[in-house]
């Protein structure tokens, strides 16, 4: 998948992000790319999550770490559950419900949220969206 990573590329595809650098790596089961304005830029196949949610997640991500950890913190719902904040820092949230979980990391103009579910390992995940988000704000995005 390396492809994906050629900057020689005109056109930007971000539902190929999600498909090969996020739910490709089998690291991730869910993702998706939030603008920081809170549109969706794409999402993985049969992943429920509403406008609305997303629209909260990119409200947080600019907001962090106070919007989800602390006394003004929103709660954190995907796909109509809530979620408990890991930790939080200026760029990246953790959160987790039962088995599944998730890392958020923000970029300079979008939002990279990638799930786990059961078996899967956090620590996984979590490298996977944040080299995606490093990688693409190394790039300008």
């Amino acid at each position: 998948p390396d492809h994906v990573f050629n900057s020689n590329e005109n056109k930007m595809s971000w539902q190929a992000y999600v498909d090969d650098q996020l739910i490709g790596t089998t690291h991730v089961n869910k993702a998706c790319i939030i603008g920081l304005n809170g549109g969706i830029w794409a999402q993985s196949a049969g992943f429920a999550i509403t406008p609305e949610e997303c629209m909260a997640i990119a409200t947080q991500a600019n907001g962090l770490p106070g919007s989800v950890l602390g006394e003004h913190a929103t709660p954190v719902v995907l796909c109509g559950a809530k979620y408990m904040v890991l930790r939080a820092d200026d760029n990246v949230f953790y959160i987790r419900q039962g088995a599944d979980g998730a890392c958020i990391a923000k970029t300079n103009q979008c939002v990279l949220l990638g799930m786990y579910g059961d078996g899967m390992q956090p620590g996984d995940c979590n490298v996977t969206v944040e080299k995606l988000a490093d990688y693409l704000k190394d790039n300008g995005y």
